[in-house]
């Protein structure tokens, strides 16, 4: 019998990130078929009973699932290329922040960008994103601190996805800094978040998730707590900056919430570790910063591989301490600088950042899955891990259309 489906795609090599016992979840079929954007059948092309109008000749390459980029902070206005140059000329911090640089600079500028001018810079770096095959990439604010800025933001983070074929997921990060005008009196602006901002959010279907940066030049664990108190009140999922630069227990208490991800983790205890592990929480690794600031401290990679925590990998795409819009690169530098297999990585853009994201319909090649999907011209999908800046997709499907 002879069934009906959209599109058909052969004689491919299927690595499926599925978790199946194989390698990358390599597949033994050969051919893929789509219907309504999903994944309809995956079956031996030699026994097909598909009919559609739509075919596709993979000609043996590689196909893998769409990648998905975790963690980024892609919506903000202006640039730091000035205070990078005057770093490398022997400049403190300390001095560029007096100047208005640093984070304050870039949320004044975020703030006075308007709406069409944060979207044209942000689609410029989603776009960078999508070439190299990603088809789902996590925004978050951060970069107003006021309630009209930090919608706006998210605002703009949700347009991104009708000017590019890519999904957007949207986090509400009001606790990355502690604006200039609460600087006497952080618990005011914790405060601001929760009764003012949350709320917000909520109603207007803004965002699905909360970010906390819970660090010692952020946000106490206490104040952590009563956002993410607020949060869980207002039917949002979290997640958290923690352990980047010092430990103050931000894992463990993000875990205590059943956070969706424990972001950056350097400092990361291993002792917290099993507490991760119960929550069903993600560790996502972001190795740009980690570059980018020179860092030594590397995150407990052995340790979460033993005790099975899926690890994630973002590119944290941003204007200060990692603005790289690659994650073909992040790949290469999670093996390289953190020690993850080029097998590890490659789930981390794809089933285990879609975990880590809370989409259970995304991240593997799998029946009734989207078909998100790249084609890629390589002899073994390790080569897409090893090389820097080698390879782009041969073809791409969105909510399996060509794009």
């Amino acid at each position: 019998m002879t069934k009906q489906c959209d599109v058909i795609i052969n004689n491919v090599r299927i690595a499926s990130m599925q978790k199946n016992g194989k390698a990358y979840g390599i597949l033994a079929d050969s051919s893929v078929a789509i219907k309504n954007g999903k994944v309809l059948a995956i079956f031996d092309g030699s026994q097909e009973t598909y009919h559609c109008n739509k075919r596709y000749d993979g000609e043996n390459k590689w196909l893998l699932p769409g990648f998905i980029d975790c963690h980024t902070h892609l919506v903000y206005g202006g640039n730091r290329a000035n205070e990078f140059e005057q770093r490398l000329q022997g400049k403190t911090y300390t001095e560029i922040a007096q100047q208005g640089g640093g984070i304050q600079g870039t949320v004044n500028a975020t703030r006075e960008a308007s709406e069409p001018t944060l979207l044209s810079s942000a689609i410029k770096r989603a776009a960078r994103l999508v070439e190299e095959g990603v088809t789902c990439i996590e925004v978050k604010s951060g970069y107003g601190l006021d309630l009209h800025t930090e919608l706006k933001m998210l605002k703009v983070a949700k347009q991104i996805a009708e000017h590019l074929p890519v999904n957007i997921v949207t986090t509400y990060l009001g606790a990355h800094t502690v604006p200039k005008e609460y600087r006497s009196d952080p618990d005011d602006y914790v405060q601001f978040i929760c009764e003012q901002v949350i709320p917000a959010v909520a109603t207007q279907q803004l965002a699905s998730c909360v970010d906390v940066f819970c660090e010692s030049i952020g946000f106490s664990p206490e104040q952590c707590r009563k956002i993410f108190t607020a949060a869980k009140k207002h039917s949002l999922n979290v997640k958290a900056h923690v352990e980047q630069l010092s430990d103050l227990k931000g894992a463990k208490l993000a875990a205590e919430f059943g956070a969706l991800s424990v972001d950056h983790i350097e400092y990361l205890d291993p002792k917290d570790i099993p507490a991760i592990k119960q929550s069903g929480t993600v560790a996502v690794l972001l190795p740009g910063a980690f570059y980018y600031l020179s860092e030594t401290q590397k995150p407990p990679v052995a340790e979460l591989r033993a005790n099975k925590v899926p690890m994630a990998i973002a590119t944290d795409l941003n204007p200060g301490s990692s603005p790289i819009a690659s994650i073909l690169t992040i790949m290469n530098m999670a093996s390289v600088l953190f020690g993850l297999t080029p097998e590890e990585a490659l789930y981390g853009i794809t089933l285990n950042a879609a975990k880590a994201l809370d989409l259970s319909n995304k991240g593997q090649i799998k029946i009734g899955m989207d078909a998100d999907l790249c084609l890629w011209d390589v002899e073994h999908p390790a080569e897409l891990v090893y090389g820097i800046n080698q390879h782009r997709p041969a073809a791409k499907w969105f909510a399996g259309k060509v794009c």
